[in-house]
């Protein structure tokens, strides 16, 4: 029997670069809120067995209504690392692989996230989604001056879902709650603990709106894959 795979959103986050007076994951995007897209996507993914969301801690009526039963809804932490933790802790028990995914990544095609939980269930302890870079990269100091300009080959842009050997994600999170070392990803919290981490290539749509002009981008997207399915398949 295939390992169980369950996905942690964490989903509590004012995203106040985004605007708008509501939590990131509630804005509306094609007439709904981006949290709905981005769960929607995870429930279209095969592989996908569990799926825990940390809402704002005074919304999580709201967001358990708006996800239907199928979708546990726990509040969020303060901080993005303490709603990732909480929704560890109510993951069902004989869930092995756990992916972790922004709420803000609405388009993350579901072959993405099943590639993931492939990629983990195949032996990898930590993976992640990974694109390579269009812009050139530069090392500043603190006065703004160059430092140098790291070969762009070698580098790429991580993508979410992350996932992971539950016992993987959950000593990241056990450490981390005893150091407190500030990280960017959790993969980050992996590395730490010597743990290889494995690359898939990630996708375009995937993008994380994080300001207004990617809410227009996305809305665009949404457009465009509605004409597309409204057209059906070319003859």
């Amino acid at each position: 029997m295939t390992p169980r795979v369950g996905v942690v959103v964490p989903a509590a986050g004012r995203g106040e670069r985004l605007g708008g007076g509501v939590p990131k994951a509630l804005r509306q995007l094609a007439g709904r809120p981006m949290l709905v897209h981005t769960v929607a996507a995870l429930t279209a993914a095969e592989l996908v067995s569990q799926i825990v969301v940390a809402a704002p801690p005074t919304l999580v009526e709201v967001v358990g209504r708006l996800l239907g039963p199928d979708v546990k809804v726990l509040p969020g932490g303060a901080e993005r690392v303490d709603s990732v933790r909480g929704a560890l802790r109510v993951l069902d028990d004989d869930i092995r692989v756990v992916l972790v995914h922004d709420a803000a990544r609405p388009l993350t095609p579901p072959s993405l996230v099943d590639a993931v939980a492939s990629a983990v269930l195949a032996g990898a302890p930590a993976v992640i989604p990974v694109l390579p870079l269009a812009d050139t990269v530069k090392e500043i100091d603190a006065d703004g001056m160059v430092v140098r300009t790291p070969p762009r080959d070698g580098l790429r842009a991580v993508q979410t879902p992350q996932g992971f050997r539950r016992e993987v994600i959950e000593a990241a999170y056990a450490r981390h709650e005893d150091d407190g070392v500030p990280v960017t990803d959790d993969a980050g919290l992996a590395e730490r603990l010597g743990v290889p981490v494995t690359t898939v290539p990630g996708a375009d749509e995937a993008f994380k709106v994080t300001r207004p002009a990617d809410l227009v981008f996305a809305e665009a997207m949404l457009a465009r894959r509605l004409a597309e399915s409204s057209r059906g398949p070319a003859s």
